[in-house]
């Protein structure tokens, strides 16, 4: 098993927490992880992406070229990366920020309206969440409990009063992702 993973939004949208938590959940596994974060020219509002891979497998290289999953949380990351996802693959798009469709008929395409349903549980700021929960159902590379063990770990023990709304966007995302393969 080998997933290799592009994660791509606005600064501000949590792309590195996100990456950061695949990270330590496939560690929380034992499997062999790495994740490589890269920012444009301004943290919060610039562009910002991260690799992540989780195997079974010694990982060679942290820089993903060929992406078996593309999780894309604005129209700029969609225009970037929509070409780096290998044929069969996944791509996640968040549709409460992008207004227009893949342009590829040879992924397996899920339209998630991410900030909408983070909205709806009370804090715009877990669309992330959202869309890593939709991520976890469609591709089962780590289990939901991992992320819930990692969590601590990413975000530190001041921050573990939000595990609760955390885990329903990842619900939710799961939710989502399940309504559009029974549609």
């Amino acid at each position: 098993m080998e997933e290799r993973i592009i994660i791509a939004g606005f600064g501000g949208q949590g792309v590195m927490a996100m990456g950061q938590l695949l990270t330590y959940s496939g560690m929380v596994e034992e499997k062999n992880v790495s994740w490589l974060p890269s920012y444009g020219p301004e943290m919060r509002g610039g562009t910002a992406n991260c690799n992540v891979t989780i195997s079974s497998d010694p990982v060679g290289s942290p820089v993903v070229v060929e992406a078996t999953t593309a999780i894309v949380l604005n129209k700029p990351s969609l225009d970037k990366f929509e070409t780096s996802v290998v044929t069969g693959g996944n791509l996640l798009i968040n549709t409460s920020l992008i207004d227009r469709k893949s342009n590829r008929d040879d992924l397996n395409v899920y339209y998630i309206p991410a900030n909408e349903i983070a909205i709806e549980l009370g804090n715009v700021r877990i669309a992330n969440m959202v869309m890593l929960g939709a991520y976890i159902e469609i591709t089962k590379a780590i289990s939901v409990d991992s992320v819930y063990k990692a969590f601590e770990k990413v975000f530190g023990e001041s921050k573990a009063h939000l595990l609760p709304i955390n885990k329903q966007a990842l619900e939710k995302g799961a939710e989502a992702v399940k309504s559009l393969v029974n549609a």
